[in-house]
């Protein structure tokens, strides 16, 4: 028996993870960046949180980028896998679990740095949080998929490579 496709906005596979994304990452990049009451941004610190903030937005876009290629054909912004996923634990993926959404937050945290955004900054915080949500439901489908993929969550860290 054929079932029929269900819609996008139920959810089924994750979707509305990746609508809560996109606003997000939106937020980071369009919200507003300070509020009143916020201290300034310190003139003598400027040029460094520029350069360590550009630094960052560039090691984070490697990751992510890298971390896509080695996907392949695997890629998708869903957190359920795809219908012919492979488990890919190699390359970027030997060092943490889920590059893309590492380097993501890196150029966040630098996006942050660079524009002298506190409340950036706090998007950037709750970003990591999403991330850490969504890769929780993600792995719970690729435990489902893969059953060796536990052995993997032991041996390599979730978002920070040897930390967390």
């Amino acid at each position: 028996m054929h079932s029929a496709k269900q819609p996008w906005w139920r959810g089924r596979r994750g979707e509305w993870f990746v609508v809560l994304q996109a606003f997000l990452i939106a937020l980071i990049l369009f919200g507003p960046r300070t509020a009143p009451g916020l201290p300034p941004r310190p003139e003598t610190a400027a040029a460094v949180t520029s350069v360590v903030g550009a630094l960052l937005i560039a090691a984070g876009l490697a990751m992510s980028v890298a971390a896509a290629l080695h996907l392949g054909s695997n890629l998708t912004p869903l957190p359920h896998p795809k219908e012919h996923a492979t488990l890919v634990v190699t390359g970027p993926y030997r060092w943490v679990r889920h590059p893309i959404y590492s380097g993501l937050i890196l150029m966040a945290v630098g996006w942050a740095l660079f524009i002298h955004g506190w409340l950036t900054l706090i998007y950037a915080a709750g970003l990591w949080l999403f991330f850490d949500i969504k890769s929780r439901r993600e792995e719970r489908w690729l435990t489902e998929r893969f059953p060796h993929y536990t052995e993997y969550q032991q041996r390599v860290r979730k978002l920070i490579p040897f930390i967390y």
